[in-house]
């Protein structure tokens, strides 16, 4: 059996509540369908300008640009959207500790050339072919990088959720009951309708600041020269600064770039469709890297396939790629209006956190089922080690005081995410331990009847 095939490939007609052409929608349910997509990236995506100073609107911009390029270069057949990376938040704040506009486009720069490791590892995928690298990624080790990104993911919702419990927990229930009992277009718009109920109640309750929308223009630019690479360039740099940037940066792309095949194999999972084999990582990961590069010229955050759309999809069943691809478009749109930047800046936390708690959750569950479906045995002691491993490094690595290794290589300190570290260990140790004898099935639970042992 190929290496490949430890994937899911059902097609259509094995989830007969999947939908894979929006030919079956109709253009307005298509037209809600590509809001939704980008409500649920939306929070994410804006946060991480927030936190690190960057612009919100060329964040949108290259958002969206950054998925179109994604799904060009993935034949189009990947549904995925590309947000705000957050995984290189570090490296932006040890550049531009206090979020700096003269030193953020250092960051962004050594941002930049993470990205184009992401070409190197492409073109290994192309040369060697994704079997022989993939059989250092097989359930065992996607299953629980998955399943510990989304619980990795879940304390930010937490956090977020304790702004204000009620309406974070409103959120929760719009979401439940519109997905188990909801009829028609209700059902399936799940996410939209707990941001959009969510969101009016805490307008309801006064917790909402509309101050910056009041002095937002309709229309603006979404790039500002001064703040890209190139504006950097034209003005004159550091260049001391510029390879402190490249060596504090670049080796974050170890982790994200480990972060990207756990997400595709993520999707795979959830669409039922094998992306690691067609399009290939090659193409996810080429994706991927010009996506990061690009944005991080312009001034914007590095990208990254998102786990809230991942989300949006296991809880949809609607697989089509281009749904995602208009949710790109609207991103675009959107990012020359500061207005409506404005109007979701505004968002309260309670709201992204209550339906973050939904969708980071259905990430791990996407890792459960990657496991149960694969038939992974965990009689056999060396698989519960190697997942045993991942999970506990990934989750307690994060949650330590440090919250992530950190080492000096020629006097710059280097730092690894639990997840990166986790990931590392997994694949190291199902690459060197031998396979060992499968465990012995469980005996049949037996009851006595009438003095006969009956199954």
């Amino acid at each position: 059996m190929s290496k490949l095939d430890t994937i899911p490939t059902m097609g259509a007609e094995d989830a007969p509540d999947a939908i894979y052409d929006v030919k079956d929608l109709g253009a307005p349910k298509t037209f809600v369908f590509g809001l939704q997509h980008m409500f649920a990236m939306f929070g994410a995506t804006i946060l991480v300008p927030i936190i690190t100073g960057l612009p919100v609107s060329a964040t949108l911009l290259f958002a969206g640009v950054g998925t179109l390029l994604f799904h060009l270069l993935s034949q189009g057949k990947v549904p995925a959207f590309l947000g705000s990376s957050f995984a290189f938040i570090a490296g932006y704040a040890a550049i531009a500790p206090n979020g700096e506009a003269d030193l953020l486009p250092y960051a962004c720069f050594g941002v930049a050339c993470a990205g184009a490791l992401y070409l190197v590892l492409s073109a290994l995928f192309r040369i060697f072919g994704a079997e022989r690298v993939m059989r250092f990624f097989p359930p065992l080790v996607t299953g629980p990088i998955v399943i510990a990104i989304g619980l990795t993911l879940a304390p930010s919702a937490i956090n977020n959720c304790a702004t204000n419990w009620p309406i974070a927990v409103l959120a929760v229930l719009v979401i439940t009951v519109c997905n188990i009992w909801g009829k028609g277009m209700i059902k399936i718009i799940p996410i939209l309708m707990g941001v959009l109920v969510s969101y009016a109640a805490a307008i309801c309750c006064g917790i909402v600041d509309f101050s910056s929308v009041a002095q937002a223009a309709w229309i603006g630019l979404p790039v500002e020269f001064d703040r890209t690479v190139f504006g950097l360039f034209a003005n004159g740099c550091d260049t001391g600064l510029l390879i402190t940037a490249v060596i504090t940066i670049m080796p974050l792309a170890l982790a994200t770039m480990i972060e990207h095949i756990g997400d595709i194999s993520a999707i795979s999972s959830t669409c039922n469709r094998n992306f690691i084999a067609n399009p290939g990582l090659h193409r996810t990961l080429l994706g991927d890297g010009l996506a990061t590069m690009l944005a991080s010229l312009f001034g914007a955050p590095a990208n990254t396939t998102y786990g809230e759309n991942t989300g949006v999809l296991a809880l949809t069943r609607v697989f089509d790629p281009r749904v995602v691809r208009l949710a790109a478009c609207f991103a675009i749109l959107f990012s020359f209006c500061p207005k409506f930047a404005a109007i979701i800046g505004c968002m309260p936390a309670c709201v992204i956190g209550g339906v973050s708690l939904v969708l980071y959750g259905m990430i791990s569950a996407v890792g459960v089922r990657n496991l149960v479906e694969s038939h992974v045995d965990f009689s056999n002691t060396r698989n519960v080690l190697v997942a045993a491993l991942i999970l506990v490094l990934s989750l307690g690595i994060a949650a330590s005081a440090a919250g992530s290794i950190s080492f000096v290589v020629a006097g710059v300190t280097v730092s690894f995410s639990g997840l990166a570290v986790g990931s590392l260990v997994g694949i190291v140790l199902n690459a060197v331990l031998p396979m060992g004898a499968p465990g012995k099935p469980l005996p049949e639970k037996t009851t006595k009847i009438s003095g006969k042992e009956q199954s």
